[in-house]
């Protein structure tokens, strides 16, 4: 599991860095080409140092900071994922892309889900 995480943390940091390096880019791999703006560009460099912020602060740390920074992205994460579905709700966002981003910001959050449940297990234990 710690080398999905670790996998998990990694694709933060390359997801990161590209948002911040090539908002553009991001905006279109999003599926948002036609909408890109200069404030959408900016939103993107903001999403993207956070996930770099994240994804390093993870790697970065020792095996108990993990578990503090796991709990950090699960709460990012789930908030994420429900932005995304409640865009794909209202139909305010191209379908492809809330239903596209909430999938991914969800395959985190159900990792983070497992390691917390792995996390509780082992305290249990």
């Amino acid at each position: 599991m710690e080398r999905v995480l670790e996998a998990a943390a990694s694709g933060r940091v390359v997801w990161g860095a590209l948002a911040l390096a090539a908002p553009g880019l991001n905006v279109k791999l999003a599926g948002m080409g036609d909408r890109e703006t200069p404030e959408l560009r900016y939103m993107i460099r903001v999403f993207g140092s956070r996930a770099l912020a994240l994804g390093l602060g993870y790697l970065l740390s020792d095996p108990p900071a993990r578990r503090r920074w796991r709990r950090l992205c699960l709460v990012v994460d789930v908030c994420d994922t429900a932005a995304g579905v409640a865009h794909l709700v209202r139909g305010d966002v191209p379908r492809r892309s809330a239903a596209g981003l909430a999938a991914i910001t969800g395959g985190y959050a159900t990792l983070g889900l497992l390691a917390l449940r792995r996390d509780l297990h082992a305290a249990a234990d």
